[in-house]
């Protein structure tokens, strides 16, 4: 390090930290001394690929498997992420949806858990900006609040999509996505190989390939394999941040702080830093996710652009809410069956249903004797989501009435729909969350705790579009 104290320290390089230090950077003005710890190390996508198939690389020493980082108390349950430069970009599949206006009044609209302290208006400038940032591929009508033209258009439907948005309109629409439908001057067209966790052809968003240029930056220092583990408070001041690197145990003072690591690290850090507020660790999950085969009768679900071709709301919003979950469909353009009848081969088509959940306190993050470490315990799904489930089992047949179906095959629920929800929830007042509506920590006002982590409730869309708005939002409102 080239300080022994920082303007801003912030820990880890994924989507929440960068678009904070995005627009951090373009806030402040002369000189300022950041710096940055990342846990991993920088891990380039070549390499990458060259990992997937089995060829040699120096960089293997880097691919850290994202289930020895944590205790998983709760097996069969998973949570894949990425412990490298730029976070779970290097593994995400680049589904983009905006959240809807009422995902953030859960109490006020439905009596359910609690409301945001922000709503869709206050976040909706900071959409525009992620959306662009990402160039993101979308249609021009939407079921949320979006007025003009994505930056790129939307990917093409397949002949499934095209009869079901011809049906219902803008509650069926192209997936907005972070899966490039046009080559841009960092990323080259998606051709729809549905291996997007690591894109051969490098059309899905990441840091790594984003441009936005933060880690380059004069006033920018980046220091990888720096394993944080506690912050240092006085007078609910954080003044030092602790960290181990190559086997020495370091330390740094900084103004701000910011934790950026996903939620299990974001918890563990408080945690272990002395953290007394009862909800800390407390109420994370994610979504419930479940595959739906549909035979078809004479139809080939032939054609779409990308593997997530669209969208479907008709079973998200509305006064069933009161009662069951929301649920997200999401059309797969991918073989996850192939029919063995002579000629329907490809007469069947695959909808990803998802469904929102509670954060309960059943399912909370400890600490371990190993401070790094720690252990995840996820007991439960709440009755909301299970109640949703069985709704949609009975809905969903009408609901695809406008095509030729044979039949419906269900799956078992999805081990893990790769997101990390809670732990440092949002909240007007410190009885109710850990952080306020900026993200700033309620008792420490120097630190702000990023991520899906802070997010009140768990709407069905995939989340991290509204991560990266947040952090926009944060830095934007804050400095």
């Amino acid at each position: 390090m080239k300080y022994d104290h920082y303007d801003l320290v912030i820990v880890g390089t994924g989507f929440a930290s960068s678009f904070f230090l995005k627009k951090y950077l373009s806030k402040v003005k002369g000189e300022k001394k950041i710096l940055v710890l990342e846990k991993g190390y920088f891990f380039p996508q070549a390499e990458r690929l060259k990992i997937k198939r089995d060829l040699p690389t120096a960089y293997q020493k880097y691919d850290l498997p994202s289930e020895e980082a944590f205790v998983n108390v709760s097996k069969g349950k998973e949570w894949p992420f990425s412990l490298s430069y730029g976070g779970s970009s290097n593994c995400w599949w680049g589904c983009t949806p905006r959240f809807m206006p009422n995902d953030f009044k859960m109490k006020s609209k439905y009596g359910i858990a609690q409301d945001w302290p922000l709503d869709y208006n206050d976040l909706d400038p900071y959409y525009y900006e992620a959306e662009e940032l990402m160039s993101v591929s979308g249609p021009e009508g939407t079921p949320f609040p979006r007025k003009g033209k994505y930056p790129l258009p939307p990917h093409s439907f397949s002949l499934v999509d095209k009869i079901m948005h011809k049906t219902y309109g803008t509650d069926y629409i192209s997936q907005p996505g972070a899966r490039a439908s046009h080559a841009t001057a960092q990323r080259n067209s998606c051709m729809a190989f549905s291996t997007c966790e690591t894109c051969p052809v490098n059309a899905k968003f990441t840091i790594e390939n984003s441009g936005i240029g933060v880690y380059g930056d004069t006033r920018v220092e980046l220091v990888y394999g720096a394993q944080v583990h506690r912050l240092e408070t006085q007078n609910d001041v954080v003044k030092k941040v602790f960290f181990e690197r190559e086997g020495k145990e370091l330390s740094v003072s900084g103004e701000v702080v910011v934790l950026g690591a996903n939620p299990f690290f974001n918890s563990n850090i408080l945690l272990q830093s002395g953290d007394k507020n009862p909800l800390t660790g407390k109420g994370f999950g994610e979504q419930l996710g479940m595959q739906v085969l549909i035979y078809l009768d004479n139809i080939t679900n032939a054609g779409g652009s990308t593997w997530v071709n669209a969208n479907g709301y008709m079973l998200y919003d509305g006064d069933h809410r009161k009662d069951f979950a929301a649920c997200l469909i999401e059309a797969n353009n991918a073989p996850y069956d192939i029919r063995l009848e002579r000629g329907k081969h490809l007469n069947v088509a695959s909808y990803r249903l998802v469904f929102e959940d509670l954060p309960l306190d059943s399912n909370y993050i400890t600490t371990t004797e190993n401070r790094f470490v720690p252990e995840v315990h996820f007991k439960e799904r709440s009755d909301y989501t299970l109640r949703a489930v069985e709704n949609m089992k009975q809905k969903l047949p009408g609901i695809l009435s406008c095509l030729p179906v044979e039949k419906l095959i269900y799956l078992d629920p999805a081990s893990h729909e790769g997101h990390i929800i809670g732990g440092t929830r949002m909240s007007t007042d410190k009885a109710h969350g850990v952080v306020d509506q900026h993200m700033i920590h309620h008792q420490y006002r120097n630190l702000f705790v990023l991520g899906a982590g802070a997010f009140t409730t768990f709407g069905p869309s995939n989340p991290t579009l509204t991560v990266s708005a947040l952090s926009l939002l944060s830095a934007d409102k804050s400095f």
